[in-house]
């Protein structure tokens, strides 16, 4: 088809396609004369455009849209042969490093940016300690049933042994680990009076602490890989499109929606040149997919980049990577 020539000659070389061009392409048998014809209609459908005073088209973001949603093919089998992904494996650890190092592998295989929306953190604590720092400061250890570690510093009015901070641990780990902070903070209240005093104020203070950092750690987006765009010629000869690119990395919350979106959707998604209200700029398009953790959905990921981009190596990217972080988070 006239249409998918067009677009993937332009991927590839990054100019304006023409007919004589277009007339050379493989499995096209049509005359120059015809395809000008067909090209003037599908400018009228607003499928191409013609930039500045050159002869050839290029593709507008509806065009890139048709040719992803109903001409674009996929072969996992030929990527996966290639050995690219195998190379970089992303090793099982605390799921901070295997977000930023998903984010990373997004970024090197693209040569695009690498966005991850991180999971959200739960609210159920595994396991606690307190450290004694000084006098009336402590350090609070909280771990997750994920293996998030946190670390707050706290200060308290009255000063603790290491022995008694031990002991408060110990009976904080043995009646509530497991518990949401919610249920903690709910039980505190109730319990507080029949509570020794030391393990009381640890308790409400592991709590407060505890609240802080989940909703500072609350839907954090990992991205890698923004000065790549510097070496994309759609962007390094504009500007004012490389700080409004920039300015979107910067924000982080228009992407943290649009992530989140994607979160609920099954499989790949393609955001084409300003289509989502979330990323309104016209030369930029997004490839992102959901991941799991012991199958359920937990974060997103992607890859950003400019419109014109090689949509079936970056679904490939995305898909195999986000199959990659599922396994890596998941406790099988």
């Amino acid at each position: 088809m006239l249409m998918k020539a067009l677009v993937e000659r332009y991927i590839a070389d990054g100019t304006p396609v023409g007919s004589r061009t277009l007339s050379k392409a493989a499995g096209l048998d049509l005359s120059p004369a015809t395809i000008r014809n067909v090209m003037s209609d599908l400018e009228e459908l607003g499928l191409i455009a013609s930039p500045h005073t050159s002869a050839g088209r290029i593709p507008t973001a509806r065009g890139y849209r048709l040719f992803v949603d109903t001409m674009l093919t996929v072969s996992r089998d030929e990527f996966a042969a290639g050995g690219s992904m195998a190379a970089q494996p992303i090793a099982a650890d605390q799921p901070q490093r295997v977000i930023a190092s998903a984010a990373h592998m997004l970024s090197s295989l693209s040569q695009f940016v690498g966005v991850v929306l991180a999971p959200r953190r739960s609210s159920v604590f595994r396991h606690i300690e307190f450290l004694r720092l000084s006098e009336k400061r402590f350090l609070v250890i909280i771990v997750s049933p994920e293996g998030d570690v946190q670390n707050r510093v706290i200060f308290t009015a009255s000063d603790y042994t290491q022995s008694q901070l031990i002991e408060a641990a110990n009976f904080l780990n043995a009646n509530y680990a497991g518990m949401a902070i919610e249920q903690v903070r709910e039980r505190v209240k109730t319990e507080v009076e029949q509570l020794r005093g030391e393990i009381a104020t640890l308790m409400q203070a592991a709590v407060q602490v505890s609240s802080e950092a989940l909703a500072q750690a609350q839907d954090e987006v990992v991205i890698s890989g923004e000065r790549n765009l510097l070496a994309v010629s759609d962007f390094s000869s504009d500007m004012g499109n490389l700080r409004r690119a920039f300015d979107l990395f910067e924000r982080k919350a228009q992407l943290m929606q649009l992530l989140d979106i994607s979160s609920r959707a099954e499989g790949v998604r393609i955001y084409i040149g300003g289509e989502s209200q979330y990323v309104p700029i016209e030369e930029l398009s997004i490839v992102s997919a959901p991941y799991e953790v012991d199958g359920q959905v937990v974060g997103t990921l992607g890859v950003i980049g400019p419109t014109r981009m090689a949509y079936d190596k970056m679904i490939q990217i995305v898909d195999i990577t986000s199959k990659l972080v599922s396994n890596a988070l998941s406790h099988r």
